[in-house]
């Protein structure tokens, strides 16, 4: 990985922790002590198990967590973008990251150490609590999808991740705005890579999607937000 700069008063990120925090006077001190790097696409910056380094925030790119399954099988668990953050679940909790991380595309990544980390959550009381709101919210996402995925199918599952990677990074010319492999998709929805390949076949031949090598567009959003209505899409 290579050292990238990366200012934080520049950064066009406003859902970003750091950046919505700016404007306290105690910020300052701390920004200065962040790192900054570029994170090739398929690199790993974080290993499961590893010792905790602190956060990272998402300046540009994309990034995908994983976590080991059965028989040592990785899991997708989670799909982020610029200003999004990384590692919270093992900070405070761990000294160890419960979570690896990959750049999915060449990535602007930066850090912020356990130490420092640590001194703003001590003396910048409204990032607390915006960071407890945090992972409250996120553990209720967490626990409101494990119902969710408990009751259903393989292909309900393909569905619901498409209509998750449309809502989270958009279309741009009718194709949503991420690559992901086939297998990663699997991964994702928790099935192998010849049903998930299966299914996409299956739903490109009943025009609700199109693909353009490993890019997917979708055609008929209400079409398969009907099939998972019984879930709860909303």
């Amino acid at each position: 990985m290579k050292e990238e700069s990366a200012i934080c008063y520049t950064c066009i990120n406003e859902n970003c922790f750091i950046k919505k925090h700016l404007h306290l006077e105690q910020m300052r001190q701390f920004v200065l002590k962040k790192k900054s790097f570029v994170c090739k696409k398929s690199e790993q910056f974080i290993t499961e198990g590893a010792p905790l380094q602190g956060l990272y925030f998402i300046c540009s790119g994309k990034v995908k967590t994983v976590k080991t399954g059965i028989n040592g099988r990785e899991q997708i668990v989670r799909l982020t973008k610029n200003g999004d953050t990384i590692g919270f679940r093992g900070f405070g909790t761990s000294k160890r990251y419960l979570i690896g991380a990959y750049a999915l595309e060449d990535s602007v990544l930066c850090n912020f150490s356990n130490e420092t980390m640590l001194e703003i959550l001590q003396t910048v009381p409204e990032f607390t609590y915006a960071l407890m709101l945090f992972y409250a919210d996120e553990l209720n996402k967490s626990e409101n999808n494990i119902r969710k995925i408990a009751h259903m199918n393989v292909r309900e599952r393909v569905i619901d991740l498409l209509l998750y990677i449309h809502r989270k990074f958009g279309q741009v010319n009718g194709l949503i705005d991420i690559e992901l492999s086939r297998k990663e998709i699997a991964d994702f929805a928790g099935t192998t890579e010849e049903q998930a390949i299966r299914i996409l076949s299956s739903l490109k031949k009943e025009t609700l999607i199109k693909t353009v090598g490993k890019r997917i567009g979708i055609l008929a959003i209400p079409e398969l937000r009907t099939e998972i209505m019984e879930h709860k899409y909303f």
